[in-house]
């Protein structure tokens, strides 16, 4: 298949690697140092899994990019002003658009940019960084993208979705294709939202908070606060959700940072917006009180654009 890459950072840059390394047709669009160490060595990817490199079309023009079946839609939330309309220029013809990222209002954002039947939406579980400019570092091994259609018209997969998680699974992406990505899209929003939100607003890794009784609970109130808003828009999230939620960040490891933290510690804009501001507006217009996650985005909105 032939794939575009908008946003070929940390995430993207990954997924159109492997890709590219199993014999797909990839263009990255990129800018920068980054553009042009591609250009001039490719991109290399280190990892527990295998480090390997390869050699792929590199662009920051979109009216460059070939025709693609799909555009794999990865950048930062807060880049949608730049990035929609250049996804806007690459989705043509009969190409679709997958957006990966964080937060529940990608896939409106995409939809209003590229046609609602264009759009399908997902949500990934990977542990990379882009460490210099070419080069992406993962660390651990999971590499798992759940995605689907999004209207919630059909019970079962689609075919486009299955032929893309076909080719993801020959690329070694561990492919869960869905008949409703907003369920996934949901459920990972219930937890991502308070896990950024506390860590950010508290500027340490989970490890502090989680271990602090009245930290616990509050935490676990504010995904209580998102879950009621996913519900109030009928998505079926599954029964005990936030039970699932508690036993995943029981899990993980105590030093764990949000992305939202790590751009914060290093002065850069940060996904509050998305991840947080989302919450507090969605649930204004549901009639839907969220104490907890408004004041943790009243604490985090004056970093948005970074230090103020």
């Amino acid at each position: 298949m032939k794939f575009a890459i908008v946003g070929s950072g940390a995430v993207g840059g990954y997924y159109g690697a492997k890709l590219a390394q199993a014999g797909h047709d990839v263009t990255f669009v990129a800018r920068g140092a980054h553009l042009a160490a591609m250009r001039a060595r490719g991109l290399a990817i280190k990892s527990p899994l295998g480090d390997f490199a390869v050699k792929a079309r590199a662009e920051d023009d979109p009216s460059k990019v070939p025709p693609v079946d799909v555009a794999v839609f990865a950048v930062k939330a807060y880049s949608n002003r730049d990035a929609l309309p250049m996804l806007k220029a690459i989705v043509r013809d009969q190409a679709v658009a997958l957006t990966l990222q964080n937060g529940v209002d990608s896939v409106d954002e995409v939809a209003a940019a590229v046609g609602p039947g264009r759009v399908l939406g997902g949500s990934t579980y990977v542990a990379t960084a882009l460490s210099a400019p070419g080069l992406i570092e993962q660390t651990g091994t999971h590499r798992r993208i759940v995605f689907g259609e999004v209207s919630g018209a059909t019970s079962r997969v689609s075919d486009r979705v299955q032929q893309i998680s076909d080719a993801f699974a020959g690329a070694d992406i561990l492919a869960e294709p869905v008949s409703d990505a907003r369920v996934p899209i949901w459920e990972k929003f219930c937890y991502l939202s308070p896990f950024a939100a506390f860590t950010g607003a508290a500027r340490v890794p989970i490890g502090p908070l989680w271990t602090d009784p009245a930290a616990r609970d509050m935490m676990i109130a504010g995904f209580r606060e998102v879950e009621a808003l996913a519900r109030a828009g009928g998505v079926a999230l599954p029964e005990h959700v936030v039970d699932r939620i508690v036993t995943y960040v029981d899990s993980i490891p105590p030093e764990t940072r949000s992305s939202l933290l790590i751009d914060l510690q290093q002065g850069k804009p940060i996904e509050v917006e998305a991840l947080v501001g989302a919450v507090v507006r969605r649930g204004g217009q549901a009639g839907l009180a969220t104490p907890i996650m408004a004041a943790l985005y009243a604490v985090l909105k004056p970093h948005a654009n970074g230090p103020p």
